[in-house]
């Protein structure tokens, strides 16, 4: 198909002579830049009906948020609309001004975007924002507006919302901020939501619960719901119809289940074949043969053989351990409000040990203290109690250059990739900074050794004089994962470093994850919710449950024997697990 596909998401048969609640039709959409005017949404044409659900996948870069963003005219730097229609509730969104596009963003059409650092106000407390948004949108007012507010935060799966209105961003997890943001969006009741990667900073159980919200709402409020993810499990499962965008372009198009059971177009084959989300599924399985070689497309994936095999190789072989945590636990002093404080056990009691040369898994819930476990590991944050020791040396006592040789040697990759770099530093100098903090090599070896860097994480050469905010969100991350591995560390803590990366690229990251760990004998700590990528990369999986190691073991126990019925709660929620899809 060409990017003049149509997708006709239907609405029900007796609404079926009612025009759609929306209907792209050629839209045209560019970015000026310092060497011309780029094209980035190249002719698309899309058509969702009243309580519909729509998914648009397809790599970083594809145009998938471009598009979600021009619909409410919320398009970055010099982005614009050049061509085409957008046609909501029969009304050109392209022609309306300023103050009209106000009374249609957030009232009728919610908005949930990628990134939800970058989206909240790190000086305004949660529940201001929140209730902001609320009488912004002119669904309540005063004492009702904060009651609302409760409600929609406990509707996007914060159960203990009313305790946490005056608590920071930054006192939340990446899946919590989520959730905040997921609030707003549905706060108004809109008739469309636009959900860009939703649930990507989301674990399983609860992106079940934030999905099977935004059903009922499709049901009971016939809210239409356009996704844009890059997990195709869960677009499958959420949405009756799909888009899978190549470079600006819609190259195949139509209800999930046919597209993903039999997919026709070979870049829709290839991230098929490529999903990580698939991995426990087909981890045994065999890999179609290359089908995209007359394609402009890098040839990446998760090459789940080859990952299995360094696996077995590195199993068969006993290793010392190269860091070790004994009794560790954090607890926060939260405000409350005037002098008042409330104890918060973020990690409590947690024990456990990485081999050198292998990779741990952390997963569990959001909230249930991976991060911080892992920020206890780097020394980002001061141990309450307990003892973490790094080849033997104890991490606590370390100052100085002790300090600065163990930083040099234990390399993180953070959860967001918008707020782990610096905008105002280009990504040569992003690359570069490690080096030049630790005094390796001079200006010529250093250049030589980002340019290396960027070809390992799949970037042209020409990205050393961008700046974050001209790149994708999961260009940002491959940044940050070439900034990390500049110091060629030992151990490498990885919070939830795919987790804002389509399903090609994370395979690409994950294959050279494994490649240099094979290579240069580099040790990781893997902190994520996503189960499937874990089964993947990881030899060993500790679940954590509200601060606690509730089960630790080796990847494949965990999978095919789980002790505990949350662990197994855990694997049940994966998206698309049950869905036979096509190869």
């Amino acid at each position: 198909m060409t990017g003049q596909t149509t997708v006709s998401a239907a609405t029900s048969a007796t609404d079926a002579a009612s025009a759609p609640l929306l209907e792209i039709r050629d839209l045209e959409v560019g970015f000026t830049t310092q060497r011309g005017f780029v094209p980035a949404v190249r002719g698309v044409n899309l058509t969702l009906g009243q309580g519909e659900t729509l998914a648009i996948v397809g790599e970083s870069g594809s145009g998938k948020s471009t598009t979600a963003q021009a619909i409410i005219d919320l398009l970055p730097g010099t982005g614009r609309v050049t061509a085409g229609q957008i046609l909501f509730e029969g009304k050109d969104l392209t022609t309306v001004s300023a103050r009209q596009m106000q009374d249609v963003r957030g009232r009728l059409i919610g908005y949930v975007p990628q990134d939800p650092m970058s989206n909240l106000n790190p000086v305004w407390n949660i529940g201001f924002q929140v209730e902001e948004a609320i009488k912004a949108n002119g669904v309540a007012q005063g004492r009702d507006a904060r009651k609302r507010t409760i409600e929609v935060l406990k509707e996007a799966g914060l159960a203990d919302a009313g305790d946490r209105l005056k608590q920071y961003p930054h006192q939340f997890s990446g899946g919590m901020r989520q959730r905040v943001l997921i609030g707003i969006g549905l706060s108004s009741r809109p008739k469309l939501l636009i959900a860009d990667e939703p649930t990507s900073a989301l674990d399983v159980t609860v992106q079940r619960t934030i999905l099977d919200h935004l059903e009922t709402l499709t049901r009971d409020y016939g809210t239409s719901v356009l996704f844009i993810t890059h997990d195709l499990g869960l677009a499958v499962e959420r949405a009756e119809h799909l888009v899978v965008m190549y470079k600006g372009k819609v190259v195949e198009a139509g209800r999930s289940t046919d597209i993903l059971a039999n997919p026709l177009h070979p870049y829709t084959q290839k991230l098929v074949s490529a999903a990580p989300s698939l991995a426990s599924r087909r981890i045994q399985s065999e890999r179609r043969p290359e089908t995209t070689e007359h394609m402009d497309i890098a040839s990446i994936g998760a090459r789940d053989a080859h990952l299995i095999e360094r696996a077995d190789e590195r199993e068969a072989v006993t290793t010392p351990d190269i860091i070790t945590v004994e009794n560790a636990s954090k607890v926060y002093q939260i405000r409350q409000g005037g002098f008042k404080t409330k104890e918060l056990k973020a990690v409590d009691d947690v024990s456990f040990s990485i081999p050198r040369g292998t990779t741990t898994a952390i997963v569990g819930e959001s909230g249930s203290g991976k991060s911080t476990a892992a920020k206890l590991v780097l020394k980002l944050e001061e141990m309450t109690s307990g003892s973490i020791r790094f080849d033997g040396t104890e991490i606590g006592s370390l100052s100085g250059k002790d300090l600065l040789s163990f930083r040099r040697r234990v390399q993180p990759v953070f959860q967001d990739p918008y707020g782990s770099l610096d905008p105002l530093y280009s990504v040569g100098r992003t690359i570069e900074e490690p080096l030049v903090t630790h005094g390796v090599g001079d200006k010529a070896s250093r250049r030589a050794r980002v340019l290396e860097l960027l070809e390992q994480v799949a970037l042209p050469a020409s990205t050393i004089n961008r700046y974050p905010n001209e790149l994708s969100g999961g260009q940002r991350q491959r940044i940050a994962v070439a900034r990390a591995l500049a110091l060629k560390p030992d151990v490498i803590v990885l919070d939830e470093a795919v987790s804002a990366l389509d399903v090609l690229v994370q395979g690409q990251i994950l294959d050279l994850l494994t490649d240099l760990q094979s290579e240069l004998g580099l040790t990781y700590l893997f902190i994520t919710h996503d189960l499937a990528v874990v089964r993947l990369i990881a030899d060993n999986v500790c679940v954590m449950q509200k601060g606690r190691i509730v089960e630790a073991a080796t990847t494949d126990e965990v999978f095919d024997n789980p002790q505990q019925e949350y662990t197994r709660k855990l694997l049940e929620a994966i998206p698309g697990a049950n869905f036979h899809f096509g190869r």
